[in-house]
């Protein structure tokens, strides 16, 4: 009995040990998961797997933020000062209204753009930026912001005048005409341009001086001749031709992908035309501009692109912007604007003569700002009246309540952009034409609107040049800044002497603005004019875009007149740009 007991007992304790060993491993299992698990990093994605066909899965865009607390977007009934109803999104407490709607209720702008692979929303205040002033102003300097300005390519320009070489404007009628201060503008911004940009790429395609210079790169079909001749008035050599009109002409293949501003020598004997061919973005034939002795303006047929440059009886160098004349030609309208279109130049093939007469020096170049300022230089010159003005012969209606200008009104932005022009033309050549006519400009500063002038005075008391001599006067602010950086120039370029007068229509055009500055300020931008105060009406508030340029003027101002008042607001006015405000009571 003993002995059973005892192997009863052993066999129960090798039982028992197996079971505490099962469990001891069982547990330590367990346990040892649980920690790989916990501190383990998390195995990454696998990756997409290829489809049946074999091509690749497209990477997904990433996933949107998960929505924060489970709250959902409801529609909601948004009435709007109790007029108006729209449809809002709620979030919670939170109403979002249409950016559509907010976009005209408070004039401001905004749109979704990509950044980084993202789409993300940008909104503004405003639409137009703010020049940065690099240095004191000068007149032999950039004039003020111009060298961004591209005059030509405006709808409201017709076109570039083949005889006089500048804009022809549609701003205000759609038959076309000259206005000073458009020109002067065209003029100044290539000037400012060619300060800015660097020197453009300039290809010689055919000069008869170079010794080495064949005709026979040109064709010359039978019945035609071209010859190397010496010029007793250029004291050069020239290439003479002669091309009847029942003839295909002479051409010199030109190859030009890359520039477009084209440039030429030219008299002719007879009638006759300097032609063009381009090959463009836009299907089928090519198109072709022909320069033709004429002085039709502008006209369109087909692909044929005509414009009229006068006889040219004596030397004269033709500079013609293809793409530009290219582009007013196929947009050319009945209406005030131009036509936009797409078409664009890809090659300049080749250019044709007909008629008799003579060429050289002929090139293709990346810009030709020089060729444009000095346009605009002697347009100005030649145009100017005895009063020393340039009158615009059309009329202007300003608004309800000011009577319209007629046809020979004077303006005080021309006048000081004009002498803006005249003066750098001056520096730079030293001729005295142009300095004199720059002088007689200030002319109709010194006389009343109703005489003919441009001078009005407000409360009696300051004086102010009218860019519209309007009755009653309409004090208008941008163009009156204008005139005097014109009388600026003017008088630091003259000196003492000469330069007295405008010196003094200056000093008194300051005095006025500094004490009436503060009355074109509406606490979250700034006006055009002071028709509410002169007629009764409401205010004329100034687009961004003007509220960019009478800052711009008053930072021009501020770098050579240290008057507190000209800092302290451009640094308010540039605060509207960004939704500040004044303070209210």
């Amino acid at each position: 009995m003993r002995c059973l007991a005892a192997r009863v007992h052993y066999k129960t304790l090798i039982v028992i040990c197996a079971l505490l060993t099962l469990v001891t491993v069982v547990l330590w299992n367990k346990c040892t998961n649980e920690k790989a698990l916990r501190f383990l990093p998390r195995a990454p994605l696998p990756p997409p797997s290829a489809r049946a066909d074999g091509l690749q899965q497209q990477p997904q865009p990433p996933e949107p933020p998960p929505v924060v607390g489970g709250v959902r977007y409801e529609e909601i009934d948004c009435l709007i000062n109790d007029d108006v109803k729209i449809k809002g999104l709620r979030e919670g407490s939170e109403v979002y209204l249409p950016f559509s709607w907010m976009e005209k209720y408070f004039e401001v702008y905004g749109k979704v753009v990509q950044y980084d692979g993202y789409d993300r929303f940008e909104f503004s205040h405003s639409y137009s930026k703010v020049y940065a002033q690099r240095e004191p102003y000068s007149p032999t300097g950039v004039f003020m912001s111009f060298e961004g300005y591209n005059v030509e390519v405006r709808d409201r320009v017709k076109c570039i005048s083949g005889v006089e070489g500048v804009p022809l404007s549609t701003q205000w009628g759609p038959q076309g005409y000259f206005y000073a201060i458009q020109i002067a503008q065209y003029g100044l911004s290539h000037y400012s341009k060619n300060l800015t940009e660097r020197a453009p790429h300039v290809e010689l395609y055919d000069t008869a001086e170079e010794r080495d210079s064949r005709p026979s790169t040109w064709s010359v079909p039978r019945g035609c001749s071209l010859t190397r001749t010496y010029d007793k008035t250029r004291s050069s050599s020239v290439r003479q031709f002669s091309s009847p009109d029942n003839t295909e002409g002479i051409s010199l293949p030109l190859g030009n992908t890359k520039d477009f501003i084209i440039s030429f020598d030219l008299k002719f004997t007879s009638n006759g035309s300097v032609s063009v061919v381009l090959e463009t973005t836009e299907k089928g034939p090519p198109f072709i501009i022909h320069y033709v002795t004429s002085t039709q303006l502008i006209a369109f047929k087909d692909r044929d692109i005509t414009y009229g440059i006068g006889p040219r009886t004596t030397w004269t160098t033709v500079t013609r912007d293809l793409l530009t004349d290219l582009r007013k030609g196929i947009g050319l309208s009945n209406t005030k604007a131009v036509k936009a279109t797409k078409t664009m130049p890809r090659r300049v093939v080749k250019l044709v003569l007909r008629g008799r007469g003579a060429i050289d020096n002929i090139t293709i170049s990346t810009t030709s700002h020089m060729a444009a300022f000095f346009a605009a230089s002697d347009w100005l010159v030649r145009n100017q009246d005895e009063r020393g003005g340039w009158p615009i012969m059309v009329t202007r209606k300003l608004g309800e309540g000011f009577r319209p200008l007629e046809p020979g009104w004077y303006s005080a932005m021309a006048q000081g952009q004009a002498m803006s022009t005249l003066v750098r033309a001056y520096l730079l050549t030293k001729d005295e034409t142009y300095l004199k006519s720059a002088l007689k400009a200030t002319g109709p500063y010194k006389l009343p609107s109703e005489q003919h002038g441009v001078k009005a005075v407000f409360m009696n008391k300051y004086e102010w040049y009218e860019e519209y001599p309007t009755t009653p006067s309409s004090f208008v602010l941008n163009g009156f800044i204008y005139s005097l950086i014109g009388l600026y120039d003017l008088a630091q370029t003259v000196g003492d002497r000469d330069g007295r007068e405008a010196a003094q229509l200056y000093s008194k055009g300051m005095e006025s603005l500094k004490a009436m500055v503060p009355l074109y300020d509406t606490g979250s931008g700034t006006i055009y004019d002071l028709r509410h105060f002169m007629l009764g009406t409401a205010p004329n508030l100034a687009r961004w875009d003007y509220h960019t340029t009478h800052i711009n003027q008053l930072q021009l101002l501020a770098s050579i007149d240290n008057a507190p008042i000209f800092r302290d607001f451009v640094k308010r006015w540039k605060s509207y740009l960004k939704g500040g405000r004044a303070k209210h009571n």
